[in-house]
């Protein structure tokens, strides 16, 4: 299997040829403002970790304030001391406002970092985290068990007037008078009434009939 043949990417030459440059420019403009030996190599090292920082920054949780803010500081940093050692100014001799922002890079190089590597993207416009339900601490109250009702005693229906037909009615306690002789009794009360205008009394009704005392008075009963 034949090797890939080896080619020079020129993006990629142009990038290290660019950060050697600007590498060299900040160590310069370190070293002129009176940061000499290591701490004049650390200073492009810092501006520059920076600046790859926010790229990712942005390049990996989209854009955000945080992150194009401190990626401007690194840039502005980095073409500033660029177009310092180009002969504006007189490395010689350099300004006061040269030595503090050189002198005061460190801790906001730190504070950059900080922030970028610690902190979280806010949510887009439009977009709301989801919420969390919340637990009270009190335990809310078991509804009761509600109990099963005893059932009301239904009431009794009424018998009807069929029903209450078939229920034989009850005859005085007394002597059994047969059918035909209560019929024969009714005819004479009739016929007494029919004559006399009043009701048959038991003494009549007994000797017309010519039964017995208690007999009498069970047909008088049967009668009224």
């Amino acid at each position: 299997m034949a090797r890939p043949a080896f080619r020079v990417d020129a993006v990629l030459v142009q990038a290290v040829i660019a950060g050697a440059l600007s590498f060299a420019h900040l160590h310069d403009l370190a070293d002129a403002a009176g940061q000499d030996g290591w701490k004049a190599w650390a200073y492009p090292i810092s501006v520059d970790l920076l600046l790859v920082a926010a790229w990712r920054r942005l390049r990996s949780e989209g854009p955000s304030r945080l992150a194009w803010c401190w990626f401007l500081i690194a840039l502005v940093a980095s073409l500033g001391a660029n177009v310092a050692t180009a002969g504006f100014l007189d490395l010689a001799h350099p300004p006061a406002w040269l030595r503090f922002g050189i002198a005061g890079w460190p801790a906001l190089a730190f504070l950059g970092g900080t922030l970028l590597a610690h902190s979280h993207t806010a949510h887009e416009p439009g977009t709301e985290p989801e919420s969390v339900p919340t637990v009270s601490a009190t335990p809310e109250p078991t509804p009761e068990v509600e109990r099963e009702a005893t059932p009301a005693p239904r009431p009794e229906p009424e018998p009807t007037a069929a029903a209450a037909e078939d229920i034989p009615a009850l005859t005085p306690a007394g002597p059994l008078v047969p059918a035909a002789l209560v019929d024969h009794a009714r005819k004479l009360a009739d016929d007494h009434h029919a004559r006399t205008g009043t009701r048959i009394d038991t003494d009549t009704l007994r000797s017309r009939l010519g039964v017995p005392p208690h007999l009498a008075d069970a047909i008088a009963a049967r009668l009224s």
